[in-house]
């Protein structure tokens, strides 16, 4: 591991018990202690680049001082404007900034772009209340605008500061005002979240020293065989994602120490949105003893690894990756989408995500493969699957699932390693075999559809992928 991922592995382990320590804390401490911890953590390790999220800060919240009620936008624009000035300031003859600012820069965006557009709700919400002489939900509002003290302890809250999982301010004020903490389980969740860290780290480790990355950039790698080529994108992926499961789990666990992003099973609550139905916080039987609740951690969880790695589809691979970055992105990117295509529509989501991840050609290399595969995906099933047998579409199920993986494999490889001649040098050794293939699908699922008759899907399926669709689009 290199000296970065240690430091990276020290936060994340010392971040449980902080969470412990904060938990039962008053709403003052826990504002001000998280804040201060993350502070502290970002001078270590930023030093004087921390100026550039204080720059951040005090432009979102200009911006919302002076167009409160169309705040979101301009915050959006923003954010992402700096974020190119903050790539790009060795041009100007500035020092670089270190990783730990970067991984500071990514979340804070996130965590701009929301509290703008929670501004923006809270003005229109208050406007329709005005107008329909009633209460709001207020499941998903804030109680007021937070003051610039309050944007700064919300900005540098030590939990998910660097590795995430992102949250809105909404849930960083519930988590404030919490009502009997005590009762609400830590331990038990923390201990079950954290049982296969372990694994992914040892696989991890032996995996990384099997198939170093550094190999790919030499030119004897280029002198293997072909297959020994395609083969050795799969271990990259998988050295990749044991790496991400391992820090985003313990990202988890200290968000479940403190108790961070703790609902009840009632609220319904999603991946970096949160509760989306009414519930009560406190709950009490006809004779007045109170109910214990149920709760869950579902806000803050940031990876389905089993969904990952055996979903079917590419789009379902998708959402089980960086979950809580994957809701922003829904929210306030896919759904503002210029043309209102789910091709197009992905395609404009994974250009801001590539722009967001950095300025690596690879970058976007890879994340506008996507929509190719989307599409692939999407014309074999329309094409061939719905015309298929149980069995003949579980034997499709099985090959689309083999497909999505090397596709993933493929993809990653642009992303780690990051230059336009390191990522085609690559793919050109394997002939561009995941473009070829994903056209060639894509090609004859449309075919097939041109000349098969539409016939009736099956009812249940299709009610179930319907409904899964509109939950995802909410």
């Amino acid at each position: 591991m290199s000296p970065d991922e240690l430091t990276y592995l020290a936060i994340l382990l010392c971040s449980a018990p902080l969470g412990f320590l904060f938990k039962n804390g008053s709403p003052q401490v826990k504002q001000r202690g998280s804040a201060a911890v993350g502070l502290a953590l970002t001078l270590i390790t930023c030093h004087i680049h921390t100026l550039h999220s204080v720059i951040a800060i005090l432009g979102t919240w200009l911006i919302i001082k002076i167009t409160p009620r169309a705040c979101h936008f301009p915050t959006l624009g923003w954010t992402f404007a700096y974020l190119l000035f903050f790539r790009t300031v060795t041009y100007f003859d500035l020092p670089a900034p270190t990783p730990f600012t970067n991984a500071v820069q990514l979340l804070l965006t996130l965590k701009l772009v929301s509290l703008a557009n929670e501004v923006q709700d809270f003005y229109r919400t208050k406007k329709q209340e005005v107008a329909s002489f009633s209460k709001s939900s207020v499941i998903s509002t804030i109680p007021s605008v937070p003051s610039l003290r309050e944007m700064f302890y919300y900005s540098y809250c030590y939990i998910g500061l660097m590795t995430g999982p992102f949250y809105r301010y909404k849930t960083y004020y519930d988590w404030l005002h919490q009502i009997d903490s005590l009762s609400i389980p830590s331990w038990k969740p923390l201990v079950t979240r954290l049982k296969p860290a372990p694994v992914f780290g040892v696989l991890f480790l032996i995996a990384s020293k099997y198939f170093p990355l550094e190999y790919v950039k030499t030119d004897d790698f280029y002198e293997q065989a072909f297959l020994y080529r395609l083969f050795y994108m799969v271990p990259t992926f998988f050295i990749f994602r044991m790496r991400f499961y391992v820090a985003w789990i313990f990202a988890e666990c200290g968000c479940i120490a403190a108790a961070f992003g703790a609902y009840p099973v009632t609220a319904k609550s999603r991946p970096g949105g949160g509760p989306t139905v009414e519930y009560s916080p406190l709950e009490r039987n006809p004779d007045g003893a109170k109910v214990e609740l149920e709760y869950d951690y579902e806000t803050i969880k940031n990876i389905d690894s089993y969904g990952a790695d055996f979903c079917v589809k590419v789009k379902d691979g998708m959402r089980c990756w960086n979950m809580s970055v994957q809701w922003w992105l829904a929210q306030y990117i896919y759904k503002n989408s210029p043309v209102k295509s789910f091709v197009f529509g992905s395609a404009w989501t994974m250009l801001i995500s590539a722009y967001w991840h950095g300025i690596h050609p690879g970058y976007y290399m890879s994340f506008l493969t996507i929509p190719l595969c989307l599409a692939a995906e999407g014309a074999m099933e329309a094409g061939l699957r719905r015309h298929m047998s149980d069995s003949g579409k579980l034997m499709f199920d099985w090959v689309h699932w083999f497909l999505k993986m090397r596709a993933y494999d493929y993809m990653c490889m642009g992303f780690v390693l990051l230059t336009f001649t390191d990522t085609y040098r690559y793919w050109q050794s394997i002939y561009f075999s995941v473009h070829v293939v994903a056209i060639s699908l894509l090609i004859l699922g449309r075919v097939l559809a041109l000349k098969s008759p539409r016939s009736p899907r099956n009812t249940k399926e299709e009610k179930a992928e319907t409904k899964q669709e509109n939950r995802l689009q909410e």
